[in-house]
C-alpha cells in the first residue's frame, strides 16, 4: 500500500471517528446545559459530562489528525493552502478543547452550588460566563472554521481530481452552508430547524467521503477522472 492510500484510508477513519464521537457528545450533554438549570444539572449528570469532555477530546485528536495526514496531499497543489487547512484545523481542536475545560469547569462550580460550599451570589455570573465561553468556543470551532476548512480542503481536491468531483463540490457547497450557519449563529439566529438544515450537507457528505478513501483512496495525480 503507497503512503496516499495509507493517508486516505486513516483520513477516512478519523472523518467518522470525528462525527461519531461529536454525536456521541451530544447525547450525553444532552440539556444539562440549559440556561435555565444547568448550575443543578451539570452536577447531577457528572459522569456523563465527564463523559461527554472524554469524547470531545477525541473529537479534538481527530480533527487535528485530519489535518496532518491531508497537508501533504493538499501541499502537491499549493503549500500555502496546505498550510491553512491544517491550521484552521489546529484551530477548531483548540476551540474544542477549550469548549471542554469549559465544562469541567462547569461541573466544579455546579457541584459547590448543590454542595452550597460558597456564596449563591458568585455561581450566577461565573456559569454563565462559562457556559457562554463553552458554547461560542465550541460553535465557532465546529462551524466557523469547519467551514473555512472544507474550502481549503474540497478545491484542491476538485482541482487535483483526487476524489470524484461530486464528493468535492458536495463538499465546497457543504463547507459554505456550514460558514453561512457559523456566522448566523454569531447574531444569535443557530437555533431554529431551518438554519439546522445548513449542517446536513457537510455532515453526510463526510461520511460518503470518508467511505469513499477507506475503499477506494484518492486517484493518482496523473488521473483525470471525474468520478
Amino acid at each position: 500500500m503507497d503512503s496516499d492510500r495509507k493517508s486516505a484510508t486513516i483520513v477516512g477513519l478519523l472523518f467518522i471517528i470525528a462525527t461519531v464521537t461529536a454525536l456521541v457528545t451530544i447525547v450525553f450533554i444532552g440539556d444539562s446545559l440549559d440556561p435555565a438549570a444547568y448550575l443543578t444539572r451539570v452536577a447531577a449528570n457528572e459522569t456523563n459530562m465527564v463523559l461527554a469532555v472524554v469524547f470531545w477530546i477525541i473529537l479534538a485528536i481527530s480533527v487535528t489528525g485530519i489535518g496532518v495526514m491531508v497537508y501533504p496531499v493538499i501541499k502537491k497543489y499549493h503549500e500555502g493552502i496546505a498550510l491553512g487547512y491544517i491550521g484552521f484545523r489546529l484551530i477548531e481542536s483548540i476551540c474544542i478543547i477549550i469548549a471542554s475545560i469549559s465544562v469541567l469547569v462547569l461541573l466544579t462550580i455546579s457541584k459547590e452550588y448543590v454542595g452550597g460550599t460558597v456564596d449563591v451570589m458568585y455561581y450566577q455570573p461565573v456559569g454563565s460566563l462559562l457556559l457562554a465561553l463553552q458554547e461560542w468556543s465550541f460553535e465557532i470551532g465546529t462551524l466557523i472554521f469547519l467551514g473555512f476548512g472544507g474550502l481549503f480542503l474540497y478545491y484542491p481536491l476538485y482541482k487535483m481530481r483526487l476524489v470524484p468531483w461530486v464528493l468535492s463540490i458536495w463538499g465546497l457547497i457543504g463547507a459554505v452552508c456550514v460558514l453561512i450557519y457559523g456566522v448566523l449563529s454569531l447574531f444569535g439566529l443557530g437555533d431554529s430547524m431551518v438554519v439546522n438544515v445548513l449542517a446536513a450537507p457537510i455532515a453526510v457528505q463526510e461520511m460518503v467521503f470518508a467511505v469513499w478513501l477507506i475503499v477506494k483512496g484518492f486517484y493518482p495525480l496523473e488521473k483525470k477522472s471525474t468520478g
